[in-house]
């Protein structure tokens, strides 16, 4: 999956980009936090899984 593609679902999610953080990104929704790796693509399992986390699809 592509990186911005897995962030627009966050984003929809209600989660914002807080900072940067050394190899990812780090984004939060309350007291929520979710980090994202800084590539172009992220593997599959760890996209699903990220989703599968917060319950999106």
């Amino acid at each position: 999956m592509k990186q911005r593609d897995l962030i627009k679902k966050l984003e929809e999610a209600g989660f914002e980009f807080e900072r940067h953080g050394g190899d990812h990104d780090i984004y939060k929704r309350g007291a929520d936090q979710e980090k994202i790796p800084r590539h172009r693509e992220i593997n599959e399992k760890l996209a699903k899984g990220i989703l599968r986390k917060w319950g999106l699809k």
